[in-house]
């Protein structure tokens, strides 16, 4: 699947699922802008990117501060993911729940609203938000903190009315609802969803004909085998 040229945002692109998107979207010829918390963190994203044949910038983005989100400098986009989130465990203290919840709800709203021009102008506009089962009305199946779970409804409520208001305007809005998920690990019947699974599934949803809308990937629960 080729995506030439197309002008790629990832947010917490530094390490992890958010750095397989960005070194995914850049083998397939898109312009990767790489975002993370820190410098290190974003340049080294876009020397990958970069070695691998691909484009990259690095820029440094923080979610949980509107003032990152209102200094990132953007003049054209076509893709914006919204992977960047910070995972709570059963036990959090005070400061990382604030943290969690303004990054993953208040800075994602604040850098789509933000980036909503460029990507009405782009022609072909796609917001792309790695959500969580933990996002999904009913669903328990996560371990999370309850603040996480508060972070992921906040974050899904804002992807489901904008995917209605953007559709007339020809913007894709793309939501994913991953169970918890393993970076690594075998791609077969029976074992955990890997990251690189979950990436796929974005280059699946973005590469598609503009008339195909693909609101959400819902997954099923791991079964173990018998």
């Amino acid at each position: 699947m080729s995506l030439d040229g197309l002008r790629v945002l990832v947010t917490g692109a530094g390490r992890d699922t958010g750095r397989l998107l960005a070194l995914a979207f850049g083998a397939r010829g898109a312009q990767v802008l790489a975002t993370a918390r820190t410098p290190a963190a974003a340049e080294q994203t876009a020397e990958l990117v970069r070695a691998a044949g691909g484009s990259a910038t690095a820029a440094v983005l923080d979610l949980s501060e509107p003032e990152s989100v209102a200094g990132l400098a953007v003049e054209h986009l076509d893709v914006l993911v919204n992977s960047g989130a910070q995972y709570l465990g059963e036990t959090a203290e005070p400061t990382e729940i604030a943290d969690a919840i303004a990054g993953a709800a208040t800075g994602t709203v604040l850098l789509t609203e933000r980036l909503l021009p460029l990507l009405r102008a782009s022609g072909r506009g796609d917001i792309v938000n790695l959500i969580s089962a933990a996002g999904e009305v009913g669903q328990h199946r996560s371990s999370a903190h309850a603040a996480f779970y508060a972070a992921k409804h906040a974050q899904a409520g804002y992807a489901e009315i904008l995917s209605e208001r953007l559709r007339p305007d020809g913007v894709r809005v793309i939501s994913l609802f991953p169970p918890d998920f393993v970076q690594h690990g075998p791609r077969e019947t029976g074992a955990e969803l890997t990251a690189q699974s979950v990436v796929d599934c974005v280059l699946f949803a973005v590469g598609q004909p503009r008339d195909c809308f693909i609101r959400a990937f819902h997954f099923e629960q791991r079964v173990p085998r018998r």
